[in-house]
């Protein structure tokens, strides 16, 4: 039985909760994140939770082969994070978590196991069915409707850990170009019978802002409380979309 409990202890202060408006570049993202563990780390800032959008752009795990990459169309950054080639762009809502571990739990497969349920439990606020599988990560939906074993990934897991301070996190298709997946090898998974959807490819007229409630809502149920105000960012102003 999967164990979810990953809530911080009750004399914790809440995660904070943080919205970024427009675009983040990924450079942008990848030093806050790294700066942010730290702190984290070190006791001088409390845990974050970060949702933002990326321009369109490919990211290479620590398992990712050259080969993956099809069609390099959008730039190619090396990540740091588990995992092999994922894209990032607008429409799809990216979740940076730095949470403490150590002082939650220090267990891997219990925390890649809540993130999974916190995704599964979002797509079920929408009456969509998301599953895990034990030989792909993230978390998939059936599509009887295209052919009897068919299934789609709508949301992508990869993480790493660094003194037990979490980085990296989830990313769920909202309403990405779907197109844009077409350049890599997405998780390195090549079957024809596996592709990628979103909320809105599957008929779901959902707004990132529905997705953004659902996750609080779920997040608090399986991680405990987060800041109650969102602080919202505005990035950076260059980054244009595609």
């Amino acid at each position: 039985m999967l164990d979810f409990g990953l809530k911080a202890p009750l004399a914790g202060e809440p995660a904070e909760w943080r919205v970024s408006e427009g675009l983040v570049s990924y450079e942008t993202a990848l030093a806050d994140m790294e700066a942010r563990a730290a702190a984290v780390a070190e006791g001088q800032a409390p845990e974050l939770v970060w949702l933002l959008e990326h321009p369109p752009l490919y990211t290479a795990g620590t398992g990712a082969r050259a080969a993956e990459v099809i069609d390099a169309r959008f730039p190619v950054y090396q990540a740091g994070r588990g995992g092999q080639m994922t894209y990032h762009g607008p429409g799809q809502r990216v979740v940076y978590l730095m949470l403490d571990l150590k002082r939650r739990r220090p267990d891997l497969r219990a925390y890649v196991a809540t993130l999974e349920e916190w995704i599964i439990r979002t797509l079920a606020s929408f009456n969509v069915r998301g599953e895990r599988r034990e030989d792909r990560v993230g978390v998939w939906v059936r599509r009887p409707e295209l052919s009897a074993a068919r299934e789609d990934k709508i949301a992508a897991i990869g993480i790493r850990v660094k003194r037990w301070v979490s980085l990296h996190g989830i990313a769920i298709n909202v309403d990405p170009d779907l197109s844009h997946f077409a350049g890599i090898v997405p998780c390195g998974v090549r079957e024809q019978n596996y592709g990628v959807t979103s909320l809105v490819d599957l008929g779901l007229p959902v707004t990132m802002e529905d997705v953004d409630v659902a996750l609080k809502a779920e997040f608090e149920a399986r991680f405990g409380r987060a800041e109650p105000e969102t602080v919202i960012d505005r990035p950076d102003r260059a980054v244009q979309r595609a």
